[in-house]
């Protein structure tokens, strides 16, 4: 079959609840991808924050091919060794206490509701909590997480949400206080938000949700799963000014290509939420996505994944900077670490499908806003090539 007809028969079979990009992929070396027509392609994307690692890590491969050659799942009436060394690592790295195995980001999202309104109950026996959520957040599609993501477009259609949110602005606090009432249970946020235009929370911002927080008893929930796993340059970008939630979510790299979630907790908040039977996942936890979490800590390790982040981001900032400077259809840029964006006067739907032509995949985010999400393991060089490629672009459709 050619690419086209490809194309064509999956049109014909799959929902189509994406507009996807007019191209096959067959395999990736890497940083590049490769379509099945052979055309190559600097990815820029990485399957949207995931492939954190890029395509030939040979290690975490064969970590993978050994699991696979042993068991792949259990469910969660027995333990299983990958399970319990990941958590533990996990542990570690994100200094909660407990931790909970998902599918996917949106289900570590629902997890971590679930977690906060139970805490909310067991204080004063009321089921009509409430949360604060933040204007354009993006938390994920299932009801849940759909109930705190900040764009009513993607709620508008499906009626009432099962979680009642009010609705306030990133790095406002006023906003936030006038959000709050008495059955405010919790505060969900990005750290820094993807979808929603690349918008870092501030420190001081941060530092008065936690304050009040703790005020009140309400409990803060950082989403991580675009922001976290050393994409910022730091295995999550709360860890940069040392304010700790008490539920996080993780996802996307934290698998580097296996679909797996978790969200944790601390133990102030295991102890008095929920308990067996509370919540539950099938293959949540099971034997290969955990075994794909640790062959990822274990390249993190081993590859020194954040100080190389925090390392080469300079460069890729200030490449990113002089696109900004010479083209007067660009407003700025904003980001921390590799989660770049570039903000544009106008759609950048143009400008990122003539990249593509010319062999380079990237991400909007929002209309106006070209979403830069590399894996974590691109050099100088590759970031020259981007920008090369990202100048022509402009050239071609701004001109």
């Amino acid at each position: 079959m050619t690419m086209k007809s490809m194309i064509e028969q999956a049109e014909q079979d799959l929902l189509h609840t994406y507009n996807r990009y007019q191209i096959v992929l067959d395999h990736g070396e890497d940083v590049y991808l490769y379509d099945v027509e052979g055309k190559k392609y600097l990815d820029f994307m990485s399957g949207i924050g995931v492939f954190a690692l890029g395509y030939s890590n040979e290690s975490y491969q064969n970590a993978l091919k050994e699991q696979i050659g042993k068991i792949l799942h259990t469910s969660n009436y027995f333990y299983n060794e990958p399970a319990i060394k990941a958590a533990h690592r996990i542990k570690e790295i994100s200094g909660m206490d407990r931790v909970f195995f998902a599918n996917s980001g949106a289900e570590a999202v629902e997890g971590a509701l679930k977690a906060a309104i139970k805490y909310a109950y067991l204080k004063d026996s009321a089921s009509d909590h409430q949360v604060i959520a933040l204007e354009h957040s993006f938390h994920g599609r299932t009801y849940g997480a759909l109930s705190v993501t900040g764009n009513s477009h993607y709620r508008e259609a499906f009626g009432a949400m099962p979680c009642e949110a009010r609705f306030a602005k990133m790095n406002d606090m006023d906003s936030i206080l006038n959000a709050l009432t008495d059955k405010t249970c919790a505060i969900i946020m990005e750290v820094v938000q993807g979808e929603g235009g690349i918008v870092p929370a501030r420190e001081e911002f941060l530092r008065a949700v936690r304050d009040l927080c703790n005020e009140r008893d309400i409990l803060l929930i950082f989403d991580e799963v675009q922001c976290g796993m050393g994409r910022t340059g730091y295995m999550y970008a709360w860890q940069k000014f040392g304010i700790k939630p008490d539920i996080m979510t993780s996802a996307k790299a934290l698998g580097c290509g296996i679909p797996v979630g978790a969200f944790m907790m601390t133990q102030k908040v295991a102890d008095h939420s929920l308990t067996s039977g509370d919540h539950g996942t099938t293959y949540g936890g099971n034997p290969l996505a955990c075994a794909a979490v640790n062959a990822v800590l274990d390249q993190y390790e081993t590859l020194q994944i954040t100080s190389h982040v925090r390392e080469t981001a300079p460069y890729l900032e200030k490449k990113l900077d002089e696109l900004v400077a010479k083209y007067d259809y660009c407003i700025e840029r904003r980001g921390r670490g590799f989660m770049q964006g570039v903000v544009c006067k106008g759609p950048v739907k143009d400008i990122i499908a003539k990249a593509m032509d010319k062999g380079l995949i990237l991400i909007n985010a929002g209309a106006d806003i070209i979403r830069i999400l590399p894996p974590l393991v691109i050099t100088e060089k590759e970031i020259d090539e981007m920008a090369s490629i990202l100048d022509a672009a402009f050239s071609a459709v701004c001109a």
